[in-house]
C-alpha cells in the first residue's frame, strides 16, 4: 500500500486484436525478408542461388511440420527464431557458393569444384550452427514463456537448416551437375 494517494491520469487497455496485428506484422515481415532474400540470393549465385532457395521452403516447411508435431503454437518469438534460422540458412548456403567460386578461381574442374566447396563449408557450417543451437538450449533451459517458444524454434530450425544447406542443396546440385560429363563452367 502507498502513503501517498494515486490518481489516474490515463488508462490504456490492451485487447487481443493487438496480439493478433503484431503476430500477423511479424509474418508480413518474415515474408518480405524472406522474399527479399530469395531474389538476392538469385541475382549473386544464378542457379546455385535458386537451389538454395527451394532449400529455404524446404527448411521452412520442415520447422512448420515439426513444431506441429510436437504440438507448438507458432507466436511472435517463435517468427524471430524462424526469421534467425532463415539468415543462418543463407549464412550457409553463401558459404558453399563462395567455397565453390573459390575452388573454381583455383583451377579446380567444377565437378572437383563442388565437392570440395561442400567439405571445406561443412566444418564452418557445423560451427556456428552448434554455437547457435547451444544457446538457443541455454534459453531453453533457464528461459521461460516466451524465451522458451523462441529457444524450441530456434533449435528446430537450427537442425532443418543444417539438413537443408547441406544434403538437400547437395543431392539437388548433384541431380543437376553429377551425370554431365563435358562440364565446363558452373552457374554459380
Amino acid at each position: 500500500a502507498l502513503a501517498a494517494p494515486m490518481y489516474f491520469v490515463e488508462e490504456r487497455v490492451i485487447g487481443p486484436s493487438l496480439g493478433q496485428e503484431n503476430i500477423d506484422k511479424g509474418v508480413l515481415s518474415t515474408q518480405i525478408g524472406f522474399l527479399l532474400v530469395a531474389i538476392w540470393m538469385v541475382v549473386f549465385f544464378r542457379l546455385f542461388g535458386l537451389i538454395a532457395n527451394f532449400a529455404f521452403v524446404v527448411n521452412l516447411a520442415m520447422i512448420l511440420t515439426v513444431m506441429s508435431w510436437i504440438g507448438a503454437s507458432l507466436t511472435l518469438p517463435g517468427i524471430a527464431g524462424i526469421v534467425i534460422t532463415i539468415g543462418m540458412a543463407v549464412d550457409a548456403n553463401v558459404l558453399i557458393c563462395e567455397r565453390i567460386r573459390e575452388e573454381m578461381k583455383w583451377g579446380a574442374s567444377p565437378k572437383q569444384a563442388i565437392i570440395a566447396g561442400y567439405d571445406r563449408a561443412y566444418n564452418t557450417i557445423f560451427d556456428s550452427n552448434l554455437t547457435t543451437f547451444l544457446v538457443a538450449f541455454i534459453l531453453f533451459a533457464i528461459g521461460t514463456g516466451p524465451i522458451k517458444g523462441f529457444a524450441v524454434t530456434l533449435m528446430i530450425g537450427i537442425v532443418c537448416s543444417m539438413f537443408t544447406a547441406i544434403t538437400v542443396t547437395r543431392a539437388i546440385v548433384q541431380l543437376i551437375y553429377g551425370k554431365k560429363r563435358n562440364l565446363s563452367k558452373l552457374s554459380i
